[in-house]
């Protein structure tokens, strides 16, 4: 503690605060020739149907949007057959994860989280006066829900479950995310982030809504930024007990979620059949390319997302970036884990597919 006999100079940050990493997006494309891969966005043009939307409220933006994202939340709850009163929006899932936080964890309290996985969960935690609890991810890339069952401790208050998992692609299976909550406290509440889920296509894929009607204690997370093609509006909701989602609500920014957002959020629901036709392609694309870089000699694992992971040692992770880059091609290193790569269309993946087509290239045997 700062002693009021000798104050700072200047005022100063939180201690926490000073000593968090900075979060980093991936890099934007510099040119049209450059393939922007790093940030997971999708790389079609978004839904006509919601530019209209966005277009018409273009003209409203001089008036507050809904307070509650009340338009929204209704048709998040009509689409998954879930109460308005169970749904949270936020500034994407993101957004929603930081009002979870601060809603339900005292200074102190444990969250605990798979590592590695999304980068933004140890910042947030840490902000929040919270302390991250990370449980590195087995050797095949799966949670270890074992190990973070283990990691509960009286002072947990939140695990984070990420599936399909950024950045590996993984999905958590039905059977051992049984097993996984048989063990968990009632009291402790189980997020499960499905940044992605719009692109899982496994038999053996979690059914997060039917998991949450019979477990009090889940939470699934999800955003319009990925599969709608939203991520420049910044829109995210979750789904939980009425109590649970109501604290979300209490701890969000006033106003938080734009007018544009909420709107493209209701029209982006109603294009389910254009969203899965987009996601179709993507899936198909993703079993054509992992399938490539197995022939390569890569060890990729399945991959339930819009992109691919390459864990490799840092030598190579920065040989890899280095040819890519040469390339114009933007893909996400990870340091001491490997790359991970966004899927695109087909030429730009093939793009992809040539610099990686010879693994000797980048010190591989």
């Amino acid at each position: 503690m700062t002693s009021t006999l000798h104050p700072p100079a200047e005022p100063m940050l939180r201690d926490a605060v000073a000593k968090l990493p900075t979060y980093i997006a991936g890099r934007s494309a510099e040119s049209a020739l450059t393939a922007a891969l790093a940030s997971n966005e999708s790389h079609f043009t978004p839904l006509p149907s919601v530019v209209d939307v966005i277009a018409a409220e273009g003209a409203r933006i001089h008036k507050y949007p809904s307070m509650g994202s009340a338009e929204a939340r209704e048709a998040i709850a009509r689409h998954f057959s879930v109460s308005a009163e169970e749904v949270a929006v936020g500034p994407g899932s993101s957004g929603v994860l930081q009002q979870m936080i601060a809603a339900v964890c005292d200074h102190g309290d444990e969250v605990v989280f798979a590592w590695r996985s999304f980068e933004a969960y140890p910042i947030l935690i840490s902000v929040a006066g919270a302390r991250p609890v990370a449980v590195p991810l087995l050797a095949n890339e799966h949670h270890d829900l074992a190990a973070m069952a283990d990691a509960v401790t009286d002072r947990t208050r939140i695990v984070i479950l990420c599936s399909p998992n950024n950045p590996t692609g993984v999905s958590i299976g039905s059977a051992e995310m049984e097993d996984f909550l048989a063990k968990v406290p009632p009291h402790v509440l189980v997020v499960i982030d499905e940044a992605y889920i719009e692109y899982q296509r496994s038999a053996d894929g979690l059914d997060s809504l039917e998991l949450f009607r019979r477990y009090p204690n889940i939470c699934v997370l999800r955003t319009f930024s990925k599969a709608y093609g939203l991520a420049g509006l910044r829109v995210g909701y979750a789904i939980a007990r009425p109590a649970v989602a109501e604290g979300l609500r209490r701890t969000a920014i006033p106003f938080g979620v734009n007018r544009m957002a909420q709107r493209a959020a209701v029209a982006s629901l109603a294009a389910e059949t254009e969203i899965r036709t987009r996601t179709n392609a993507v899936a198909e694309e993703r079993g054509r390319v992992i399938s490539s870089l197995r022939s390569f000699g890569w060890q990729v694992p399945d991959s339930e997302a819009n992109f691919y992971w390459l864990r490799v040692p840092d030598q190579q992770r920065e040989q890899i970036l280095a040819a890519l880059s040469d390339a114009d091609i933007l893909a996400r290193g990870y340091p001491g884990d490997g790359v991970r790569v966004s899927l695109a269309d087909r030429e730009t993946n093939n793009r992809v597919l040539a610099v990686l087509s010879d693994r000797s290239r980048f010190g591989a045997q």
